[in-house]
């Protein structure tokens, strides 16, 4: 059996570079290794989850309960896992996941009270690793980046790709309420944490890539030991 690591963060946080990077880099320690990225835009099973995104449900996050928006994107994971990258897995790959079950952790949670966090996280922990029976992480790295940075590196990133945001991403109070539960979560099921940012500004990337290779490198060899 393989490991599977998971790298999740706000939106414009970095996880798509540094679970790339994760991935070259152990290629070249000799570790096989295999990126996913989530939701996968285009595939049958995210059809739910695009239209939920660009507004087809409402023009507002909280427009789809926390339960029914956290369906959409498990039933993209388990039909993933089933179809493209669980054999890989059962043969021995280490998975790299650029967002998984953590992502529905920190977007539904803050359409709920405060008080209703912990009983949803453990359903969803539950329901995707038990019910549906897909892959429970290894590890999990959460990259802290502020929402008030975040929001300006969603701007940028946006306008130099020509795209219109999601639901998600264009609503600032949502970004922030995100934070709040990401901070919550991340102490609830045990997530290693890396904070992105110096001040007012993003950490530079090869320094957080450093950081996240010597915390999987020190998981791997202690898993060799």
């Amino acid at each position: 059996m393989g490991r599977l690591i998971v790298i999740d963060g706000l939106d414009g946080s970095g996880k798509g570079t540094q679970s790339r990077l994760l991935t070259k880099r152990l290629g070249k320690n000799g570790i096989s290794a295999r990126r996913v990225d989530f939701p996968r835009y285009g595939k049958k099973s995210a059809a739910l989850v695009d239209g939920y995104l660009h507004g087809e449900l409402g023009g507002h996050p909280d427009d789809t309960g926390a339960y029914a928006a956290a369906t959409f994107f498990a039933v993209d994971r388990y039909w993933s896992y089933r179809t493209e990258w669980g054999e890989d897995y059962k043969n021995g790959v280490t998975i790299i996941a650029d967002r998984y079950t953590t992502a529905n952790a920190v977007h539904q949670c803050s359409k709920m009270p405060k008080e209703k966090w912990n009983e949803f996280l453990d359903w969803l922990w539950e329901n995707e690793y038990e019910r549906l029976g897909i892959p429970r992480p290894d590890l999990i790295i959460y990259l802290e980046m502020r929402p008030d940075i975040s929001g300006r590196l969603i701007a940028s990133r946006a306008e130099s790709e020509g795209r219109t945001k999601d639901i998600h991403e264009a609503d600032r109070g949502y970004l922030e309420r995100c934070y709040e539960a990401a901070l919550y979560a991340s102490d609830y099921l045990g997530w290693t944490k890396i904070k992105c940012y110096d001040g007012d500004d993003p950490r530079p990337i090869d320094e957080i890539a450093d950081e996240i290779e010597k915390l999987v490198m020190a998981r791997i060899n202690g898993e060799r030991k």
